[in-house]
């Protein structure tokens, strides 16, 4: 059989039946394309990190924590101050109650006495604080009475990271000059009367946190107005402008300057201007244990140039419980008229203002022993130029009621003190300074002319109950040198003072108060010709009060 022939036939049939099926068959569809599935592009799973931490491995060494735990103890100045109303540092976590307090009494020398204080606003961003006192008294002497008054406004404004302080205040002193010798002598009451204003304000502002480059900055505007009954008349102006640079957690840079004014005006004198202004540039260590500060502090007295060191050390021990200090420190304390009449108020109008050069180099230290003790001593031998004395004027007639000015080139002076205290919360309180000094060196007079040669002062706080309380003040001194009449030195007696009061409540804001004064009833001077009250007493009321912020 021939097969080719065989398969040709049959594939030939198998076309033409499939060409005529197709031509046949009818078309049901549209023109178009069939879709079967959408093409959906995915990429490929890419491969994933595995964080699998490994455990740190563990510390087993002790970490060695330092804390700096501060002083529990309250260290005092060595001169009471007066009781004022200051800016409380007030919780944030709680509201803020306005505190006030108004205090009358009178004594037995004629003495009405009247104190107020005023705390106003929210205690965080803004704040005034109101203080007012007035007293007086009459002794037995004829002429023996002053008064004294005062006024003073202090408040601050926070915004942001400044905060701005301003402050005025007003004072009048009057006095009588009665210390005038023999008593038989008489006098027009106005030659006798001694009478002084002081008007002050203040300005300042500084920043509360560091700025981003380590900065603190506090600069500072002070003006005083002085003057007398007589129309004599002193302005002082300061200006501070300190600054500080910190580098890192243990170095400081500070660079301040200061001006200080003063443009004296005598009643038909020629004004007596007198100008001080230096630099302050020092560097800054501190440390847990160590503290310096390094620097100098270029002066200009009246265009007269003086440098002077600024150089302070301490070291403590590693519980801060003991410090060692060392310095030497210079600086000019400015000699205005008011600076003058507030040492003596008995003075003569100066007829010139001498700056003081005060040179300091002392060491000491302080410390506690226990929760409640403290104490500091301190050692220093200081020279001073051109330091001003205080001389009785004995020209016939005048009764040496006036003390004249004299200036002294140069002296030295050894100073010796010491303070101890002992608190117990408010429930007691003890403080007592001691204060020695030896004048030697002078080149134009003989002593140093009313200077003090020992100082002692103490006082003590008890809250005896609940709502009773007793304080006892004592002063003491070592009587200081005086030249007589007939040019040759004395020496007043030494003094001893002992104050007492007791204050206890009777309602919730009501309070009596009693104070008794030179309870020894010492006739002392403090100034020759000059004797002081004897015992003397006061009482009356103290009512507080409170007020709430809406």
């Amino acid at each position: 059989m021939n097969y080719s022939k065989i398969i040709k036939s049959v594939f030939t049939f198998l076309t033409v039946f499939s060409i005529s099926v197709s031509y046949g068959q009818k078309d049901t569809t549209k023109n178009g394309v069939d879709i079967i599935s959408s093409f959906k592009p995915v990429l490929k799973e890419s491969a994933k990190i595995n964080f699998m931490a490994a455990p740190p491995d563990l510390d087993t060494t002790k970490k060695k924590l330092n804390y700096d735990i501060p002083n529990q103890n309250l260290l005092f100045a060595y001169q009471p101050g007066t009781l004022k109303p200051l800016a409380l540092d007030i919780d944030t976590g709680g509201i803020f109650d306005n505190s006030n307090y108004v205090k009358l009494g009178f004594g037995n020398l004629k003495t009405p006495y009247v104190e107020a204080g005023f705390s106003l606003g929210d205690g965080k961003t803004a704040g005034l604080n109101i203080y007012a006192k007035h007293v007086s008294s009459d002794g037995k002497r004829d002429f023996q009475n002053f008064t004294k008054t005062d006024v003073k406004l202090n408040g601050y404004f926070k915004t942001g990271n400044t905060q701005f302080d301003a402050g005025i205040g007003v004072s009048q002193r009057k006095t009588y000059k009665y210390g005038y010798e023999p008593a038989s002598l008489t006098f027009v009451n106005d030659s006798l009367k001694q009478q002084f204003q002081n008007i002050s304000g203040r300005f300042a502002f500084h920043n509360i946190n560091k700025t981003e480059f380590g900065l603190t900055y506090w600069p500072e505007i002070k003006v005083d107005i002085f003057s007398d009954q007589f129309k004599n008349s002193e302005s002082n102006s300061i200006i501070n402008l300190p600054l500080q640079k910190t580098a890192g957690k243990i170095f400081a840079v500070n660079l301040g300057a200061t001006v200080d004014f003063t443009r004296f005006s005598p009643k038909n004198k020629s004004v007596i201007n007198n100008t001080v202004y230096y630099l302050s540039p020092s560097v800054q260590v501190k440390t847990q244990k160590f503290y310096a500060e390094l620097g100098i502090r270029p002066s200009w007295d009246n265009k007269k140039f003086k440098m002077f060191p600024n150089v302070l050390a301490e070291i403590s021990s590693g519980d801060q419980r003991f410090t060692f200090q060392a310095g030497w420190s210079g600086y000019i304390r400015k000699t205005t008229y008011k600076y003058l009449a507030n040492e003596n108020p008995w003075l003569y109008l100066p007829d010139n203002l001498t700056n003081t050069w005060i040179e300091e180099r002392y060491a000491g230290f302080k410390g506690t022993v226990g929760d409640h003790f403290s104490y500091a001593a301190k050692a220093g031998f200081n020279k001073l130029n051109n330091q001003p004395l205080f001389v009785n004027d004995y020209t016939p007639g005048k009764g040496g009621k006036s003390f004249n000015i004299v200036y002294e080139p140069s002296m030295n002076v050894v100073n010796i003190g010491g303070q101890l205290g002992y608190n117990i919360g408010e429930k007691f309180s003890l403080l007592a300074g001691l204060q020695l000094n030896q004048f030697t060196g002078l080149t134009l007079n003989e002593k140093a002319w009313g200077l003090i040669p020992m100082e002692l002062d103490a006082n003590m706080r008890v809250q005896v109950i609940k709502d009773l309380w007793l304080k006892t003040d004592l002063f003491a001194w070592g009587g200081p040198q005086y030249k007589k009449s007939d040019g040759t030195a004395g020496a007043l007696m030494g003094a001893a003072d002992l104050n007492a009061g007791l204050e206890f409540r009777i309602t919730k804001n009501l309070n009596l108060w009693t104070q008794f004064n030179n309870v020894f009833n010492n006739q002392y001077q403090r100034w020759n010709q000059y004797p002081s009250y004897g015992f003397n007493f006061a009482g009356g009321i103290v009512f507080n009060f409170t007020q709430k912020n809406k």
